[in-house]
């Protein structure tokens, strides 16, 4: 790609890569991320010209009913991540690792992540955590798969971390920068800043040559990932650090409303929607 195009709908013609978001990032131009579950909305997000798609465990919620990331498995986000990657033809398709396959060792972290590559098509895994994880990260890397790393807020230590809480404050900051670091050596193509101080995650993208993705982290990451039913205003109760773009949940409200009225009263099926 040449340095004179964008990677916000710039890459034709191929899927974008994480060379591509290195050079963005070289490049100072910030870009946009969002969460994919099924091909339908891949295929519009896509074609929006979003360049990174992540099927994230954050389906648990949004997709499965469950009140946390905790209960969804590999299996649960296989199918999903293999729907998003068949929907979409440019994007990079990033596949969350579920909580408990991959924190035990390297070797199941390869084999969670080797599953995603081979049965869904992923190009690259996403994973939580700092230190604790730098084994993961070398061996997946080590075996050609690309990892994005995930620090701050991480959703899968919520209850280590006492609840839904900005992290990173004081000494903790101090300990956060140290893992980016950490986790850009042991090579990682790009890290997940999540609830943090925004003075905080400014230093880490300064720091970094690997870009950093803003979620409830300010306006200085490179680049910026909301869950699409968040910004598309399905969600009841979203986050501090949500904006709302749309109301889909309103106006799919007044849809099925109308269709019922419809129905009810005998004006559907009229005779346009009748065969003869």
């Amino acid at each position: 790609m040449s340095s004179s195009t964008t990677l916000y709908g710039g890459v034709t013609g191929r899927r974008v890569t994480v060379r591509d978001l290195t050079a963005a990032k070289e490049r100072g131009e910030r870009w946009p991320m969002v969460t994919a579950y099924d091909a339908m909305t891949a295929r519009v997000f896509d074609q929006a010209g979003i360049p990174v798609l992540l099927v994230g465990d954050s389906a648990a919620m949004v997709v499965y009913g469950y009140d946390s990331t905790l209960p969804v498995t590999v299996d649960d986000l296989l199918t999903l991540t293999a729907a998003v990657v068949r929907g979409s033809s440019r994007a990079l398709v990033v596949a969350d690792l579920p909580f408990g396959s991959y924190q035990s060792s390297p070797q199941q972290a390869l084999e969670s992540a080797t599953r995603f590559m081979k049965e869904s098509g992923a190009h690259a895994i996403k994973l939580e955590g700092g230190r604790r994880v730098l084994s993961q990260v070398e061996a997946l890397v080590s075996a050609g798969i690309p990892v994005m790393a995930h620090l701050g807020l991480t959703p899968q230590s919520v209850n280590v971390l006492g609840g839904y809480r900005v992290q990173g404050r004081g000494q903790s900051g101090d300990e956060l920068m140290s893992d980016a670091k950490d986790l850009e050596r042991a090579g990682a193509f790009s890290v997940v800043l999540e609830c943090v101080p925004a003075d905080l995650a400014q230093r880490v993208t300064t720091s970094l040559a690997i870009p950093t993705i803003g979620i409830g982290a300010g306006a200085a990451t490179d680049a910026q990932v909301l869950v699409w039913q968040d910004l598309m205003g399905l969600t009841p109760r979203p986050a501090k650090f949500v904006k709302r773009y749309a109301d889909l949940a309103g106006e799919m409200d007044r849809a099925v409303r109308a269709f019922a009225d419809d129905v009810t009263s005998g004006a559907f099926p009229a005779p346009e929607h009748t065969y003869t």
